[in-house]
């Protein structure tokens, strides 16, 4: 099983059994989720700031405008740390202290690049793309050179990170077991709902089949 070192930074202090250092275990959470949390300081000042993401092996991608504070500062190559997080349920225990949340999330410390070649830069957006709409990039205009001189891409090596999970029932109090209170797992999922056509859309254009079957789910079969 192919696992990713542990350093001081990704060890779990509470709950350590909870923790995986399995890279199939990370890919899988990250290539299901669709926003991450960017966390850096500048002049002793944190921020925090979510965006989208895309795993590329073994490199995490990001992207935005050429303005983004994000992206001005941390491209500068300082301390970054990115969290991914994926809520499977809401767990309802007998007792209001136990009551708890099945979730399986990632942390990934490290420091970014910015992707100035021109190749580079198109395959992280293809699976920028690729990761949030797969099959999308094939039906769109691509982005054109001036597109690509105002965006700002990203790299952060997935060689230091960890995942934490939780599953299963709550775990209460063996005294509270004998309440007459409901508990268990409220399983909770992200779904697509009803599309709604852009009014200016023209005629005799079909819904893609990516569209009307779209699911969020690891895939890291098809990002090796």
């Amino acid at each position: 099983m192919d696992t990713i070192s542990r350093t001081q930074r990704t060890t779990l202090k509470r709950l350590p059994q909870r923790g995986s250092f399995e890279r199939e275990q990370i890919n899988t959470i990250l290539d299901e989720g669709l926003v991450c949390h960017v966390g850096f300081i500048v002049n002793d000042q944190p921020y925090v700031i979510p965006t989208g993401y895309a795993r590329l092996g073994d490199e995490l991608i990001i992207h935005g405008s050429q303005a983004s504070r994000l992206l001005r500062e941390v491209g500068q190559g300082i301390d970054v740390c990115v969290t991914v997080t994926l809520i499977d349920g809401l767990v309802l225990a007998r007792s209001a202290f136990h009551h708890s949340m099945n979730y399986r999330s990632v942390v990934v410390f490290g420091r970014a690049r910015v992707i100035g070649d021109r190749e580079e830069k198109l395959e992280a957006l293809l699976a920028l793309s690729e990761h949030i709409i797969p099959g999308r990039w094939d039906d769109v205009r691509g982005p054109n050179e001036r597109e690509l001189q105002l965006t700002t891409v990203l790299s952060i090596p997935l060689t230091e990170a960890s995942a934490k999970i939780r599953t299963g029932p709550p775990v209460d109090d063996e005294a509270d077991y004998e309440l007459e209170v409901w508990a268990g797992v409220m399983p909770l999922q992200m779904t697509a709902g009803r599309l709604m056509a852009d009014d200016r859309l023209t005629a005799n254009v079909a819904i893609p089949a990516y569209a009307m079957r779209y699911e969020r789910t690891g895939r890291s079969s098809q990002k090796a």
